[in-house]
């Protein structure tokens, strides 16, 4: 079974992101975390299942593991 973006997003929420820009009917969601040394941008495309590629492509600019992934859904 894969992941949402609705279970990503909400996931990377618990992870200190926020939304970065509230957008009417775009086809992705920018989430934005800033640490003092780093800002992350990651890029959500808003479908039903991701593929796998796209979902670690996610975790990569999150700078997150699968594992942290799971623990905070």
């Amino acid at each position: 079974m894969g992941y949402s973006s609705d279970e990503v997003v909400k996931a990377l929420r618990r992870l200190g992101f926020e939304i970065y820009k509230k957008r009417g009917k775009g086809s992705h969601i920018v989430m934005v975390k800033k640490d003092p040394d780093k800002t992350r941008i990651v890029v959500i495309p808003k479908q039903k299942e991701l593929k796998k590629g796209t979902l670690s492509s996610i975790l990569r600019q999150a700078g997150i593991t699968f594992e942290d992934l799971k623990n905070n859904l």
